[in-house]
């Protein structure tokens, strides 16, 4: 699939994952930073990459990168933040602990692209999963209203959007692994040495 014009890539890459100790993007599997394997499956899709994180660490990656608008709000307000900064009409959202991630599923999203609605999100083994989703830049002003009131769970959000569900094929079920443990990650590390 060739790069879209129409569509943002934005990378969540806010806060400092108590599970791991440390950045969760700036982890490494296979000796490249969580992100660095992102943006490399990412990049080629869409116009522009926004990485969403108040950590100048990931000014490296030579991307445009954000703070939240509003801070310490979690991952509602990264949202905010990237598409408030988002040119584009639709936006192609990650979290960064999804390493694994392929083209086979960003393009299987952009594919389903509706304009309908308001949200495309992939389901994944029965768990539906906002943070591998499109959203529509008008998005940011319930985000806005909903963050204003104190909500900071994306969750809740996402359930007062018109939202399109794609059930993936469970072959790519690994492809969306979140990571979250250094346990996790070990076992990757190590199952993947080839």
């Amino acid at each position: 699939m060739k790069r879209n014009n129409n569509i943002t890539g934005i990378i969540l890459a806010g806060g400092k994952s108590s599970r791991m100790g440390s950045d969760k993007g700036l982890v490494r599997l296979n000796g490249k930073p969580f992100i660095a394997h992102i943006i490399a499956i990412l990049k080629p899709l869409v116009k522009d990459v926004i990485i969403v994180s108040n950590n100048s660490a990931y000014d490296v990656f030579n991307l445009k990168r954000v703070n939240d608008i509003i801070e310490n709000s979690g991952p509602l307000a990264g949202l905010h933040t990237g598409l408030f900064h988002s040119e584009t009409e639709s936006n192609l959202v990650l979290s960064c602990d999804i390493p694994l991630i392929s083209a086979a599923v960003l393009e299987k999203l952009i594919r389903n692209s509706d304009d309908r609605f308001e949200i495309v999100q992939i389901k994944s083994q029965d768990k539906t999963m906002p943070l591998i989703a499109l959203y529509k830049k008008q998005c940011m002003h319930l985000c806005l209203e909903l963050l204003q009131k104190g909500e900071k769970r994306l969750r809740t959000a996402v359930q007062q959007f018109k939202t399109k569900t794609i059930n993936l094929d469970s072959e790519l079920d690994q492809d969306v692994f979140n990571i979250n443990t250094t346990q996790q990650l070990n076992t990757l590390n190590h199952g993947s040495e080839h």
